[in-house]
């Protein structure tokens, strides 16, 4: 079936405002491309006035003029990630027959005849094969160590993995056990180890833990949880020495167990809590020793400590005590954070009556400062070097016209330092530290802005965003689309 996008008629009119300049220089011969896919590209798409180095501003910002320029992408992101046809948008935009492919107006070339079916299965087919240049290169295959971030999309069961250095998507994985599943497995947080080995993932919909190599991408192990029950496994953390991993179930209850080296899990639980014998998990952080788990309750006011070597002993702590906080309302707490030195841990209180980070010494549970943020406060991300912390306040209403606003604090102070205004329904957030970035994950599933290209999946594209850490200002330049629903982001530093 034709899937057809709404394009905004600004990028029509840029696209369309592809005409000569007659002080274009000629195309060098020397620009990488396959012979077949230079016929192409070059003959029909890099032509003067439209998509090249001179005259790429007036065409969406492509330049088309060499193979290695080409995975600079557009404004919006990637049109080329090896290997992924169905990801990539310059097979979009060429297309006109849905039996091949997605379709996507306005057809490339502008004003010009579409690609024969032939040509397009040239490129679809080069593509799929990992887009080489003539010499058989593939573009980000030549440096294993890559600095790397990942975006888990929750709607479409896949993670892209973006190329820190140039900015741009690189590889787009698809994740989970049930390829094309309705609905999808939904990947609901990824991480990093420690040790920047592996990334992991966990899914709203399947009761796997997957295990991925961050020098090739590739799936190295599946880990079932749950023992057969099924759940709805929220978040994970993983151990300082990159051994182990707890995953908490918001369905259930209960918490995997999971040894990553071994590749085994076991999943404990329900921890029953005063008026709640199956409360909603959520967010699950470890202390400084790696040997007590914190525990979000997301529907009360409540958190659930966990010696890792004595579950009986658990206890659970009241977010909302008597006292000059108290609220009538459920703190409905989401996620948890330390402090960098361990001495305090953060929690978002995301019931719209409430909008707080509320603030806690780790020696004694008691809470130290309540710290008013923006309307549904959700995920947070550290930086020590510049003691700071950040918030995605999904549902704010801070700034006319968005929904969603970042929240910096100053870990010293305890105090919001400044809003910022990124995407549409921000969610996932990381600190680069080596970069001096922020890397927001903007959902924009719920209104939002019309993405400028259709999916291979069901929904609306997300996109990101970039917080420079120095000026703690949005990059005008950076806005990415990715896949449907981009949910939680991590950073692999090189």
């Amino acid at each position: 079936m034709e899937i057809k996008s709404i394009i905004f008629i600004g990028l029509i009119l840029v696209l369309a405002g592809c005409k000569y300049d007659k002080y274009e220089a000629i195309l060098p011969s020397n620009n990488g491309y396959p012979t077949q896919v230079e016929n192409i590209i070059i003959g029909k798409c890099a032509t003067p006035g439209c998509h090249t180095t001179i005259s790429k501003n007036a065409a969406a910002g492509l330049d088309l003029s060499s193979w290695d320029v080409m995975f600079d992408g557009t404004n919006n992101g990637a049109v080329v990630i090896p290997f992924r046809s169905d990801f990539s948008t310059l097979c979009y935009f060429t297309n006109i027959d849905s039996t091949l492919g997605l379709v996507v107006l306005p057809t490339m070339p502008i004003n010009e005849p579409a690609l024969s079916k032939e040509e397009y299965e040239i490129l679809r087919n080069w593509i799929d094969g990992g887009a080489p240049n003539k010499e058989g290169k593939i573009m980000f295959a030549d440096d294993p160590l890559r600095h790397k971030f990942y975006v888990a999309n929750q709607g479409c069961d896949v993670v892209s993995v973006f190329d820190a250095d140039r900015r741009v998507a690189m590889r787009m994985i698809d994740v989970g056990v049930n390829p094309g599943a309705s609905p999808p497995e939904s990947p609901h947080n990824i991480k990093v180890t420690p040790d920047g080995l592996y990334w992991l993932v966990v899914f709203l919909n399947s009761d796997i833990v997957q295990v991925f190599s961050t020098t090739t991408d590739q799936l190295v192990k599946t880990i079932p949880i749950g023992n057969g029950i099924a759940g709805g496994w929220n978040t994970i953390t993983i151990s300082s020495d990159s051994k182990k991993a707890y995953s908490v179930d918001y369905n259930g209850g209960r918490i995997a167990f999971i040894d990553i080296d071994a590749g085994t899990s076991n999943t404990v639980g329900p921890f029953p809590i005063t008026g709640n014998p199956t409360p909603n998990l959520h967010g699950v952080a470890l202390n400084q020793n790696n040997d007590t788990l914190y525990v979000t309750c997301q529907d009360i006011s409540k958190i659930i400590k966990i010696p890792i070597n004595d579950l009986v002993s658990y206890e659970d702590i009241n977010i909302n005590p008597i006292g000059p906080w108290q609220l009538p309302f459920p703190m409905r707490p989401h996620e948890i954070i330390f402090s960098p030195d361990y001495s305090k841990y953060f929690v978002t209180c995301q019931d719209t009556n409430v909008n707080q980070v509320r603030v806690f010494n780790t020696s004694n549970d008691q809470l130290i400062q309540v710290i008013p943020v923006g309307k549904v406060p959700l995920e947070f991300a550290m930086s020590p070097a510049n003691n700071l912390l950040f918030v995605t306040n999904t549902e704010d209403d801070f700034f006319p016209n968005m929904r969603g606003s970042i929240s910096v604090i100053d870990i010293n102070s305890l105090t919001e330092v400044k809003k910022i205004k990124v995407g549409w329904q921000p969610h996932g957030i990381v600190v680069d530290e080596k970069k001096q970035v922020v890397y927001v994950a903007n959902r924009n599933v719920s209104g939002g802005i019309a993405p400028h290209h259709a999916s291979s999946c069901s929904g609306k594209n997300g996109y990101l965003s970039i917080i420079n850490l120095n000026t703690l200002d949005k990059d005008p330049d950076f806005n990415p689309e990715v896949s449907v629903d981009p949910y939680a982001i991590t950073v692999r530093p090189k």
